[in-house]
């Protein structure tokens, strides 16, 4: 790829949040500690405004909660789309997005979920710089490294998007990626975040402290 792409930022928040028992996507951000007064954030809304400083726009593919989000996402200047099957899975959610970033003309996305914390300011930049040197070796695709776990968000090209989109139904993203490995660059980071599920009440509360030391 001869120029820069065009990124898209693609944030999937189709679940259904069973174990949560409530949608993770509208939960405050950062966690409410008792006594303490909501910033009016949640994980969607913090989510939109991190990636909309790297991207060209940020499009959420909800599922049945449409409704439920479409408000915090016209309000934080972000697109919606619906999964129309959320019930297929994730890597459903993954292709719908991805399929709504090309068809508005961008080459390139930022994937990420809506039940992991959003990642500090200096790791995403660290991500968009190694995308750009990636793309420049011939790569497709780089993704966040933790505590030797991978992460999100991933950053993907317009050759990578493909992969995804070519995949049957019942393929998974983690199948592709390793199918693709020789074209992903794997980047160490040190924020814990990249790597965390949110996925109980258990793991929302654990999460307090952490949020609180977290770089913006």
């Amino acid at each position: 790829m001869g120029r820069a792409p065009s990124l898209c930022g693609v944030i999937l928040a189709a679940g259904e949040s069973t174990r949560m028992g409530a949608d993770k996507a509208l939960l405050p951000w950062p966690p409410v500690a008792p006594g303490s007064a909501a910033t009016g954030q949640t994980f969607l809304s913090a989510a939109i405004e991190a990636l909309s400083s790297f991207n060209d726009m940020v499009i959420v593919v909800a599922g049945k909660n449409e409704a439920n989000l479409s408000p915090v996402v016209y309000a934080n200047g972000g697109f919606i789309v619906q999964n129309p099957a959320p019930e297929r899975g994730q890597f459903s959610s993954l292709q719908v997005g991805l399929q709504e970033v090309l068809n508005r003309g961008r080459d390139a996305a930022t994937v990420t979920l809506v039940d992991r914390p959003p990642v500090a300011t200096a790791t995403l930049a660290q991500l968009h710089a190694a995308f750009e040197m990636a793309l420049a070796r011939g790569q497709w695709a780089v993704v966040p490294e933790y505590g030797g776990k991978h992460g999100h968000p991933i950053l993907v090209s317009r050759e990578m998007i493909e992969e995804f989109l070519k995949a049957p139904p019942a393929a998974t993203a983690r199948e592709i990626e390793h199918r693709n490995q020789v074209h992903i660059e794997y980047v160490p980071v040190t924020d814990p975040f990249v790597a965390m599920n949110v996925d109980t009440p258990q793991d929302y509360v654990a999460l307090s402290t952490l949020a609180s030391a977290q770089p913006k």
